[in-house]
């Protein structure tokens, strides 16, 4: 998937995200829901694109 792909989803879901939890609420069902979506995608990105940073 390219990045700017991955960025895109990453916004829209984003996006529901806040829809939802003020439609209904941060902690129902559908808002965590959508809050784990977005953490998939988010550790999919950082997997993909941020380098690796070495702590010595």
């Amino acid at each position: 998937m390219l990045k700017q792909d991955l960025l895109s989803l990453i916004e829209k879901k984003r996006a529901e995200l806040i829809q939802v939890a003020s439609d209904n609420g941060l902690s129902s069902s559908i808002a965590i829901k959508y809050s784990q979506e977005l953490d998939q995608l988010l550790n999919q990105y950082n997997q993909n694109f941020v380098q690796k940073v070495h702590i010595h």
